[in-house]
């Protein structure tokens, strides 16, 4: 695979021929609008075949000739891509593009919200073999912690089912339409009602065929920490072969007195799960000044603290499949997907810049005299941060929200990994 990022004088044909790929092969892989322009600082998926690349963090003793055997590919390959390399002068943390034929191999879970799964089946058809796990994002519980049905989860379960991707079913403390710190304090301070959701949990998981839960409990009281690890070890104990799948705040400390992140902890937690999804996402957020939803910098410390209490082998980071669309006056946010991001720039003519620090791109706009700030991921960004995966040995990625179209990741997915179907 190629990724191009278009200068100032590009055309598409050109671009079709620099790479040998057909005109239609790139709009099509990139979802472009017809007819339409393409600006300066639109990243391409280009569908080529080069060899996909994997990333390394140099450890004692490696050298190139070892990696090189180790990821079955030659020095020179090697070479090539890190050209700023001293072959002979390694060190300990330093981190090399390897291009391999061996794929890297990881565990992917998709959430999906079911407000319309006739529309959701079809997309699902088209990117079920990029996913291992589905997460159907249709329960909540009472104050008494009896789970129940928000949204109808029937066809989705069974299509999930046919295609050989895993259904989780998905619970959260929603109650009027956000997270609800009480509801979910209340029920886990009272062993009753822990019981009752344990119970509850259970009966829809044999009801509806799911194997497993996905739990993401948010803003839990801090003084609940100890009672929600307890309530996730006798979740498991429950749940026995099915999968506790558990979703935390990032955090690059421990806090316990946070209210968002203080009720996580991280080492009992693992302990309890089978796998943990850290949400490395928002730290641009909604009505909060304009800063990229996941920049790789931070994600990749929440990664560093994370993996010293949670076994890499059972972590997946978050990717987003949004952006969000600040107006700079007041900061009032819409969320955006990551294709309409794309093709906004698109239609705005705006210059499309990429921070390196963040990898993460950006731009401005106006609407007549009001400015705004749209940052968002696109494919270069995000093979930058799939690059963590592979860094730091993590079990995979979860995206949120598979309803919001982002084309170019799933060709990138398909070309550059194995997805493990458990």
């Amino acid at each position: 695979m190629s990724i191009h990022i278009v200068q100032e004088g590009d055309s598409l044909w050109a671009i079709s021929q620099l790479y040998g790929v057909p005109t239609q092969s790139i709009i099509n892989v990139n979802r472009l609008i017809p007819n339409s322009m393409i600006i300066p600082g639109l990243a391409l998926y280009i569908p080529d075949q080069t060899l996909p690349i994997r990333s390394k963090i140099i450890l004692p003793g490696d050298s190139i000739w070892k990696i090189a055997q180790q990821y079955n590919t030659n020095v020179n390959l090697i070479l090539l891509a890190n050209p700023s390399i001293n072959p002979n002068n390694l060190y300990i943390g330093q981190k090399i593009n390897i291009p391999s034929s061996q794929k890297l191999t990881m565990q992917t879970l998709g959430f999906i919200i079911p407000f319309n799964p006739n529309s959701f089946i079809s997309v699902l058809k088209q990117i079920a073999h990029n996913l291992t796990y589905l997460a159907v994002v249709s329960y909540s519980f009472t104050k008494e912690g009896f789970a129940y049905l928000t949204l109808d989860d029937t066809q989705i379960i069974a299509e999930s089912k046919r295609l050989k991707v895993i259904p989780l079913l998905m619970i959260r403390n929603y109650a009027d339409q956000k997270f609800s710190p009480q509801l979910i304090g209340q029920v886990l301070e009272n062993p009753i009602y822990r019981q009752n959701l344990i119970k509850s949990i259970m009966n829809f998981i044999k009801k509806k065929g799911y194997r497993g839960v996905s739990i993401d409990f948010e803003f839990i009281p801090p003084p609940q920490r100890n009672n929600f690890s307890k309530f996730l070890h006798e979740l498991k104990q429950a749940l026995g072969s099915f999968i506790l799948h558990v979703n935390v705040h990032a955090k690059t400390e421990d806090i316990p007195t946070n209210r968002i992140i203080g009720a996580y902890d991280y080492k009992a937690i693992s302990d309890a799960a089978d796998i943990v999804a850290v949400m490395t996402i928002d730290y641009g957020y909604p009505t909060g000044p304009p800063n990229p939803v996941a920049p790789i910098w931070w994600m990749e410390e929440v990664i560093r603290y994370s993996i010293r209490l949670i076994k890499p082998q059972k972590l997946q980071m978050a990717l987003p499949l949004y952006g969000y669309d600040w107006r700079n006056i007041d900061n009032s946010t819409n969320a955006i997907s990551l294709l309409g991001a794309q093709n906004l720039a698109i239609s705005k003519g705006a210059v499309i810049n990429y921070d390196l620090h963040a990898a993460t791109p950006w731009y401005n706009y106006w609407i007549e005299q009001e400015k705004h700030t749209v940052w968002f991921d696109d494919i270069r960004s995000y093979s930058e941060k799939y690059k963590l995966i592979d860094q730091y040995h993590l079990l995979g990625t979860t995206y949120w929200q598979l309803s919001l179209p982002f084309p170019q990741n799933w060709a990138y997915v398909e070309q550059n990994f194995n997805i493990t179907k458990r």
